[in-house]
């Protein structure tokens, strides 16, 4: 008759589970938004600064590349220097999830948040 109130427990459990797993991603969002990482380019001529979420916050460039004949030159090198840092943001921000993630048997490329 009460063959089945241990799946619900089973059930209980993981509900909690996932309460505490939505308060640890709450976190670590967080926390994401206030580290920083750095990309660069041109061999550190010039560097771009964002938050694990890639939001852009500073953009150091040497004033030795201001050369007005090569102005394509110092658009290109930004434009990778904050693709790298976004890039670099990107992957901080993957793995400070896996931290979180790690040991829950989520399906293989599963990546959260969602």
């Amino acid at each position: 008759m009460f063959k089945g109130l241990g799946q619900l427990g089973d059930m209980a459990k993981i509900m909690k589970q996932a309460q505490e797993m939505q308060g640890k991603m709450a976190e670590v969002q967080e926390q994401l938004a206030t580290m920083t990482v750095e990309g660069e380019s041109g061999a550190g001529l010039v560097r771009a600064t964002a938050t694990c979420k890639g939001e852009l916050t500073g953009l150091d460039i040497d004033p030795s590349i201001f050369n007005p004949d090569e102005k394509e030159v110092v658009e290109d090198l930004i434009l990778a220097a904050i693709k790298d840092a976004q890039a670099k943001a990107n992957e901080k921000s993957q793995a400070e999830m896996a931290k979180l993630t790690d040991g829950l048997n989520l399906p293989e490329g599963m990546k959260l948040p969602f």
